[in-house]
């Protein structure tokens, strides 16, 4: 199994992202947390700031895991389209800046801090899967994260060309209860809703067990494949 002395969370000021960090530093790790409110800072909707704070701790490299704990769901201003007459350029261009874009540019500003046979991370969600999908809805949502999920394959494909054994996986913790889930729950089983510090426990299982021939696909909080 592998174990994670020196890994970066993304996000870590959300609700996994947290719990993510706080694992890693109960099992002897230590976790760098950024985020918009750090420092250095991390703000999708300034770019820069990905490449800056790249540089800013590129003298602590290498890292071993690099996980994106980003995403939106749902704001003040957006909520999941229940069809297609909701559809607005806004909503999309931002479920794409934040579920998308955003850990596109982390992997470009943040792999090569990785050490040898280290990971790169990011949270998606079940829905993003295509062959999945028998509801519909949640257009925004969906697309980003089928996206993220095509990012992360491709990334995959680039670094396994490359002698350096970095593995690139995208996650899906279940539904877990913080504020993304908290308006959708009403539906979910008691069973099937996750609390945050258990959800951070198995995602870091999987990524301790995680082999080369899985890098590039999508992994549940079980480490079972989702469907592409």
């Amino acid at each position: 199994m592998r174990t994670f002395s020196k890994a970066i969370v993304i996000g870590s000021t959300g609700g996994i992202g947290h719990a993510l960090a706080e694992r890693i530093s109960s099992l002897g790790g230590e976790a760098l947390r950024l985020s918009r409110g750090s420092n250095p800072a991390i703000d999708y909707d300034r770019p820069e700031t990905i490449a800056a704070a790249a540089e800013e701790v590129k003298s602590s490299a290498p890292y071993d895991l690099v996980i994106v704990a980003t995403g939106i769901l749902h704001s003040e201003e957006y909520s999941p389209e229940k069809n297609w007459k909701a559809l607005e350029a806004p909503a999309l261009d931002r479920y794409f800046r934040i579920n998308a874009t955003g850990p596109a540019l982390v992997a470009r500003h943040f792999l090569p801090l990785l050490s040898r046979g280290g990971i790169f991370a990011a949270l998606s969600a079940r829905v993003g899967s295509i062959g999945d999908n028998r509801l519909g809805g949640w257009y925004g949502y969906r697309a980003s994260k089928a996206a993220l999920n095509q990012i992360v394959r491709t990334l995959a494909i680039e670094e396994a060309r490359k002698s350096e054994g970095k593995l690139v996986v995208a996650l899906h913790p279940g539904t877990v209860d913080t504020p993304l889930s908290s308006p959708f729950q009403r539906n979910v089983a008691e069973k099937k809703l996750f609390d945050p510090d258990k959800s951070a426990a198995r995602l870091i299982d999987v990524l301790s067990r995680m082999t080369p021939e899985q890098s590039g696909a999508q992994l549940d909080w079980a480490g079972k494949v989702v469907i592409p």
